[in-house]
């Protein structure tokens, strides 16, 4: 789908937050090849680009938008910008940093990806990943219970799919034969957003915009409209006119065997 940096930057802290936590948890002192699967705006690559400033990062997404936000953003001088589909990505030389925020949940079939990025893991290198697990949410399900209502089934039917993340012992067993230690953990963050109907806002630039580009025009107005008054519904104002909205994402941090670069 079309994706639009300024409507994805709107809660740019939120998103950053779990990139941070992530990136805390990687032990490694100077890794010499690092890459960014999914890069979006750059925020998080420049992130990268900060804590080892002596590293060659390439940075690779999916969206030309996204890639001219971030190359605008973060310079492309000391960051090598691609525009790849990553379910076809395979490198021709393997990372001492496999690092991804927010996504490889856009990617179908987990159990044969995650094996191929483990090989993309340099001797003492380390797969870094942060997926959002929030896909039974009302925020999520309330879409997709309105997708496969009339009319918008005929046309949505098929782009609705399951949760994409598997759960963490899943992620556990695809990876503990090719890592020295694995590291799996969850946190939900209790949110707290401002505006009229923010929830609707946060999906919008995401996982509501997909299902949005796949209706007819002249059925996406209705199609939001009704979104939005049911998710503003499940999230209601608190007293001080904030909305609460918990979101739970899932970490993975592995390091395979041999000297930490």
């Amino acid at each position: 789908m079309p994706w639009n940096p300024q409507s994805y930057e709107v809660f740019a802290d939120h998103r950053m937050r779990p990139a941070i936590d992530l990136l805390s948890r990687v032990v490694l002192d100077s890794p010499r090849r690092i890459v960014d699967l999914g890069c979006g705006s750059g925020n998080v690559t420049g992130l990268l680009a900060e804590r080892w400033s002596r590293a060659s990062i390439v940075a690779l997404d999916s969206s030309a938008e996204m890639l001219a936000a971030a190359r605008e953003k973060t310079g492309a001088e000391a960051i090598e910008w691609q525009l790849v589909e990553l379910a076809s990505w395979r490198p021709s030389a393997p990372f001492d940093l496999v690092f991804s925020n927010a996504a490889l949940h856009w990617l179908t079939h987990h159990s044969t990806l995650f094996p191929r990025l483990a090989d993309a893991v340099a001797s003492g290198g380390v797969l870094a990943v942060q997926m959002p697990s929030n896909f039974a949410a009302p925020s999520h399900s309330l879409m997709h219970e309105l997708a496969l209502e009339p009319p918008y089934r005929a046309h949505l039917e098929s782009v609705v799919r399951p949760a994409p993340v598997l759960d963490a012992q899943a992620y556990y067993r695809l990876l503990a034969p090719r890592f020295e230690s694995i590291d799996i953990w969850s946190t939900e963050y209790l949110q707290v957003l401002r505006g009229d109907n923010p929830v609707a806002d946060w999906t919008r630039a995401t996982w509501l915009g997909g299902l949005l580009e796949a209706l007819p025009e002249v059925m996406r107005a209705g199609f939001e409209d009704e979104y939005r008054v049911r998710v503003l519904d499940a999230y209601r104002k608190s007293l001080d006119g904030s909305t609460l909205y918990p979101f739970k994402r899932l970490f993975i941090v592995a390091t395979a065997a041999g000297t930490r670069c």
